[in-house]
């Protein structure tokens, strides 16, 4: 699909297949939290670090519109759940395909939790969101991960299952877990026609995280998807811009710092 084609290269580098995506969807579920503030402001420092692009809800994307400064591309997530809700984890369809061509969306997202109660409600609404993205050319990134009563997270058996349902589904992008072993996660992205990226996990130190970025990039990685371990760092432009510089130029973590935004 052509559409597809065009829209994905304006959310992943064209030269390294990659990308650097940061989700701003959090609002929704936890509020008014620091670092989602001022969207615009954050939208802008996200930007002109380098990152390729970010996740917005549909009500926000007016204040992110900078109409000035460096492109990013735009992913309208069409799910969410509040963390007010007594499982958080059951996530309902918020936004259409529809809404978001209309909204000059590069992308749409949806968000799964495998093993969580509400998980064939999850899976039947991707179901439909796929059928849309097909119908509009829309690329679809599914940020699916193992969520549920005894469950392990990190579990490669688990982060594979997840991808291969993506997969099944008709995913375009898929985020998830990162297994935090190199040699686990190649057999899961080796197994995977998708581009895998990983999700930002518990946030570490500057140089830790960029270190785990590195690995998951040398397993197949196609690159991260990383919310509140990005945007609430002390200086997030300098942060993402080495994110950047170790997804996409291979610099070793610590030069990548080094060398600042």
């Amino acid at each position: 699909m052509i559409g597809k084609e065009i829209r994905l290269e304006r959310i992943m580098d064209r030269n390294t297949g990659r990308a650097v995506i940061i989700p701003m969807d959090h609002g929704f579920t936890m509020g008014q939290i620091e670092g989602l503030r001022n969207m615009t402001g954050i939208v802008s420092e996200v930007s002109e670090a380098g990152a390729n692009a970010i996740v917005l809800h549909k009500g926000m994307v007016k204040g992110g519109h900078r109409k000035r400064g460096k492109d990013i591309g735009l992913i309208v997530h069409l799910s969410a759940s509040t963390s007010m809700n007594p499982d958080p984890n059951d996530k309902v369809l918020v936004c259409t395909v529809e809404e978001a061509v209309a909204l000059g969306a590069d992308a749409v997202s949806i968000h799964i939790n495998l093993g969580a109660p509400n998980e064939s409600r999850m899976i039947e609404s991707a179901g439909a969101v796929v059928r849309d993205c097909n119908r509009w050319g829309m690329p679809l990134l599914i940020m699916i991960y193992p969520r549920g009563k005894g469950i392990d997270s990190t579990s490669p058996q688990a982060i594979g299952h997840c991808v291969r349902v993506a997969e099944e589904l008709g995913a375009d992008l898929i985020k998830t877990n990162y297994t935090g072993n190199p040699e686990t996660f190649r057999q899961i992205t080796a197994a995977c026609s998708v581009p895998v990226m990983i999700a930002g996990g518990e946030k570490g130190g500057d140089l830790e995280t960029l270190t785990t970025i590195r690995d998951a990039i040398g397993a197949g990685a196609a690159g991260v998807c990383m919310g509140r371990n990005a945007f609430q760092r002390e200086d997030p432009g300098r942060f993402i811009g080495a994110i950047c510089r170790v997804v996409h130029e291979g610099t070793s973590p610590a030069d990548a710092l080094e060398r600042g935004r």
